[in-house]
């Protein structure tokens, strides 16, 4: 008898060793695929969950550090933007696969390259201009008669609330960063949604159907969300349109998560989007077939996708640290949360909470919503020690 030929797994090295990094590792080991992180610190999420040679200290901004880390891969991804794109490209030349490409990350991780890919290939999206600098916004603001209020973005490392601001009036001027920006209009929004399109090498594409979100408005975070999103079958094709033209003018291979306003007049249009798994989409853990991050695997290492559909409606909380909380976390209220049977817990073992850091998510497998504000009034992540 001939013996089966076994497929040989990639080597596959992700860029960023934080809670996607961490739901990553997890996901991937199910399909017996062990990935290796590079980031500043081993305590990091991804690597409390890794073989301790599978994690590599280093600087993912780094050139040197990204080319000694990726030139040991078969394929390189990344669970955060902010990388060195230059490193990546010269991995490219060398043959090693970069999933997502050097020149898609540039564009996304660049807010005014991104609005002017929306502009290019007429995606639908927000009025506004790109500025320099705090004087030139303010010129800008004058000759453009510019209404208020409007939303300032810093073009780069902005994430989780950071890099963006909303200046209500003329009075708030001295409250605009010094820095190249997008200045947007701010839009009278009904919803906002996000949609998860997964793409493979070859072209083929799944989606996941779109959630609702709702923002925690103090820290510009996400707060909770439900999917699937309360929306029109219309409206639904219309998100699937575009988060499909918006993958292929990319030539995505991964993940992308578009983030959408959905007006009060019924508009669709593009917030901004993400080229690696996101928050938005960590319900898919516990209720579709297969998980976002098991979908990025699959994808950049050429298996089939995986199956979205959900199985179950589900919200999906963030445990956020507490207001005033800065120190050794302490998960208050943990125990009753563990009791409700729908509610499926996921701490990322971050060992100091911050207020409103991202400390862990519960995804809840029901459509009762009143679920959500009694996990919230239950579970509480403050800090042992105040510093």
């Amino acid at each position: 008898m001939g013996s089966k030929k076994q497929l040989k797994q990639p080597k596959i090295g992700i860029l960023g060793g934080g809670q996607l990094g961490r739901m990553l590792a997890l996901d991937s080991a199910r399909l017996g695929i062990q990935l290796y992180f590079l980031d500043k610190s081993s305590d990091y999420p991804a690597g409390l969950v890794c073989k301790s040679d599978h994690f590599v200290v280093g600087d993912f901004t780094d050139y040197d550090s990204v080319v000694d880390f990726g030139s040991q891969m078969d394929v390189v991804s990344i669970e955060i933007e902010n990388v060195n794109t230059d490193a990546l490209k010269t991995l490219e030349s060398k043959g090693i696969k970069v999933y997502p490409s050097a020149r898609l990350i540039e564009t996304i991780k660049d807010k005014g390259i991104q609005k002017e890919l929306y502009k290019t290939h007429q995606i639908p999206t927000a009025p506004y201009f790109l500025s320099d600098n705090r004087a030139s916004i303010i010129e800008d603001l004058k000759s453009k008669n510019w209404q208020y209020p409007f939303v300032q973005k810093a073009r780069t490392e902005g994430y989780d609330g950071k890099g963006v601001q909303v200046i209500k009036t003329p009075m708030d001027h001295d409250k605009i960063w010094d820095r190249p920006s997008v200045i947007e209009q701010a839009i009278a929004i009904d919803k906002e949604l996000a949609i998860i399109i997964a793409r493979s090498p070859l072209g083929n594409t799944a989606i996941y159907d779109p959630v609702e979100m709702v923002f925690d408005e103090s820290a510009n975070v996400l707060d909770y969300q439900k999917s699937p999103a309360t929306v029109t079958p219309e409206q639904r094709q219309r998100l699937v349109d575009i988060a499909k033209n918006l993958a292929t003018q990319l030539d995505l291979v991964g993940i992308l998560a578009v983030e959408f306003f959905l007006t009060q007049d019924g508009d669709i249009l593009v917030n901004e989007a993400a080229p690696r798994t996101h928050n938005s989409g960590h319900h898919t853990i516990d209720a579709c077939h297969c998980s976002q991050f098991e979908q990025q695997v699959r994808a950049i290492s050429g298996l089939p996708l995986g199956d979205t559909t959900l199985q179950s409606p589900s919200s999906m909380v963030n445990i956020l640290g507490d207001k005033d909380a800065s120190g050794i976390a302490s998960y208050d209220g943990l125990d009753k949360v563990l009791s409700i049977a729908d509610a499926k817990v996921h701490i990322y073992g971050k060992h100091l909470v911050k207020p409103k850091r991202k400390m862990g998510h519960i995804n809840i497998l029901s459509d009762d919503v009143s679920l959500v504000n009694q996990v919230k009034s239950i579970l509480k992540v403050t800090a042992y020690e105040q510093s």
